[in-house]
């Protein structure tokens, strides 16, 4: 059975078509510009290098159309016509209160995600936009949705209700949601797989590190609690997101600068983070890191203020969950940067952790890098949220 994957933002649409009978990747690729000047997409069909192709996209009608033109091209495809699809993931960012797990579409979901626009207003629209947009190109296709948020539905109350009036959270559902969900379900179910922990009952942690970063405690394969909330501003300080503040903070801001709250907000989700601590200096881990080995007081305060912060929600979620079985890094950052792992690691071997520096030496590859007396599993573990897409619209077939 073949899976085409899509994730469509604003003016990209990423795609992997799967082979579920052996999980391996047929293609993949990007559209990008949508509705710019410049669309263009670039397809790569296994095995061999990269296509690209130059041709107007206005809308993500367009480019799905492109899409699929590609796949089933007689030197760049794979398939030989549409129907060799048999169905159609999507990964949509917010599914509010409504949805606690994947969905197959039909008109009442579709309405349903509109209705989140306001939860997701970068995201939502151009999830949905890719939903239509291969009803049409490709009608009578099963089309799946598969929500960021659904993993942490699975917090009880005390985890995910804020401590502000009930009748808001009845009225707007406003809650703490998480993101990054489909990488913390894989990451943190891979995790039990690999370690031969007990499905039912092991304590996982998953740290999403990147640009946009992100920690979920799962007992057994459930989510206990998560780090981000309403939206993906709160929790750990980012790239360009400053993660928890005290919301007097806004309003401080507002009345100083004669700022509006949206400009405020767009401060905090665009302009702060690892770019605000560094003083403007990047977003970028990589360019913090060289500044701060070069010196840069700046960087280094960045770095030490960005692992301070994880260090804490780890901490706090080996308290809730009263112990840890395994602590998983996945992400740009957690996957690439060996520093960032060993500094977070030091400070958990009052709990019998230990770090193997030989094996931490490693970039983007599947591996255990605790040491073998460690009292707490180490995994560096890649994400892939196409695959776990995939398997939920198989199992929703």
């Amino acid at each position: 059975m073949n899976i085409l994957v899509l994730n469509c933002g604003s003016s990209s649409l990423k795609y992997q078509l799967i082979n579920m009978d052996d999980e391996k990747v047929l293609a993949k690729g990007l559209c990008e510009r949508i509705g710019i000047n410049g669309s263009l997409l670039t397809h790569q069909k296994i095995g061999e290098e990269k296509f690209t192709i130059k041709q107007p996209m206005p809308t993500h009608n367009e480019a799905v159309k492109l899409v699929f033109d590609v796949l089933v091209d007689k030197d760049h495809g794979v398939i030989k016509s549409s129907d060799e699809i048999d169905a159609i993931g999507h990964r949509v960012l917010h599914g509010g209160t409504k949805f606690t797990e994947s969905i197959v579409v039909d008109e009442k979901v579709k309405e349903t995600i509109k209705e989140c626009f306001d939860l997701g207003p970068l995201h939502n629209p151009a999830n949905l936009m890719g939903i239509v947009a291969c009803e049409k190109n490709v009608p009578g296709k099963k089309n799946v949705a598969v929500f960021d948020t659904t993993f942490g539905m699975g917090m009880e109350e005390k985890a995910f209700l804020y401590a502000i009036p009930y009748e808001y959270y009845e009225k707007y559902g406003i809650r703490r949601y998480g993101f990054h969900g489909t990488s913390h379900k894989y990451v943190s179910g891979e995790a039990i797989k690999f370690s031969k922990l007990d499905p039912k009952n092991a304590k996982v942690i998953v740290c999403h590190l990147g640009n946009g970063a992100s920690i979920s405690a799962s007992i057994g394969g459930r989510c206990v609690d998560t780090s981000m909330g309403l939206t993906p501003l709160e929790g750990l300080i980012m790239g360009t997101r400053s993660g928890d503040i005290d919301p007097s903070i806004i309003q401080y801001i507002c009345n100083k600068e004669n700022k509006s709250v949206d400009e405020v907000l767009n401060i905090l989700n665009k302009k702060s983070g690892i770019l605000g601590l560094s003083n403007g200096l990047s977003s970028d881990f990589r360019d913090i890191e060289n500044a701060m080995n070069e010196g840069n007081h700046r960087a280094k305060v960045a770095m030490d203020a960005y692992i301070h912060v994880i260090v804490k929600y780890i901490g706090g979620y080996i308290a809730i969950m009263n112990g840890v079985d395994a602590i998983c890094f996945t992400a740009g950052v957690g996957e690439n940067d060996k520093y960032t792992r060993k500094v977070i690691c030091d400070n958990f071997t009052y709990i019998g952790l230990k770090l193997d520096d030989k094996l931490n030496d490693i970039r983007g590859e599947f591996r255990e890098i605790s040491a073998s007396d460690s009292k707490v599993k180490v995994l560096l573990l890649p994400t892939n949220e196409e695959l776990a897409i995939a398997r939920e619209t198989l199992r929703l077939m």
